[in-house]
């Protein structure tokens, strides 16, 4: 991999997880790019570095064209690609509509998979890559009584393809990781839920911090991953 051209895209990168991870990098000497949905945009007083590139972009209202909406991700060719794009609609399994589970799967799989794949070729081309799809510990558990529609579609991430596998001898490492109860806003997206009945369930008996897991993510979707590929790895505090 060239040293002097190392860039990173994080898809739903506004989340708490996604600023710190960006900051990790930078700090590392990359090049972030945010992709964010445009619905809050309190995070940008967050950001205070140089090397961070916005792009804005609402996955939820790309209902035609998809793939000449998504071009706009293709005028860079990054060496790391990190899905933490995470759309909560508070559906039940028993109350969900065709609609409430297809927004689901668009936004939080199917586009994700699409940029991947078109950012694949220029990782081809200088044969080092890596993609980290972070999807959900919910997915072990049938989804929780109001996020069955976000983890179906975090479930459908886990499936590589294996043209995926085959890139591993080009140095392409892509992989998956299944996310615990960590210490973010995401949780107060979720309607009912009781934190502190959730966190008993937890064997090392608290929540993840932010740090913890951004450089779980870190070290799989940077130079620091040599040799994993393939797989769905979780963080959760042994659940």
């Amino acid at each position: 991999m060239n040293k002097k051209v190392k860039k990173v895209l994080i898809l739903g990168g506004s989340s708490d997880i996604g600023i710190e991870l960006a900051k990790l990098f930078i700090k590392n000497n990359w090049q972030a790019t945010i992709h964010h949905s445009g619905n809050n945009l309190d995070f940008k007083k967050k950001l205070k570095e140089k090397n961070i590139k916005l792009i804005k972009l609402n996955f939820l209202k790309t209902k035609s064209s998809i793939d000449k909406n998504l071009k706009i991700f293709s005028k860079n060719d990054y060496d790391s690609v990190v899905n933490l794009v995470g759309y909560i609609n508070n559906k039940s399994f028993k109350n969900m509509k065709i609609n409430d589970l297809l927004d689901s799967l668009k936004v939080n799989s199917v586009i994700p998979i699409l940029i991947q794949r078109n950012l694949l070729q220029s990782m081809i081309k200088k044969r080092w890559g890596r993609i980290l799809n972070c999807g959900s510990i919910g997915v072990k558990y049938g989804g929780g009584e109001n996020t069955f529609c976000y983890s179906f579609a975090k479930h459908s991430l886990e499936f590589i393809p294996s043209i995926y596998k085959n890139l591993a001898k080009q140095n392409i490492l892509i992989n998956n990781v299944r996310v615990g109860v960590a210490d973010t806003k995401i949780h107060k997206k979720i309607k009912g839920k009781n934190l502190k009945k959730r966190i008993k369930l937890i064997p090392i008996g608290r929540m993840a911090t932010i740090h913890e897991i951004v450089k779980f993510i870190y070290n799989l979707s940077s130079e620091n991953n040599s040799y994993i590929t393939g797989e769905t790895l979780t963080i959760a505090g042994g659940e």
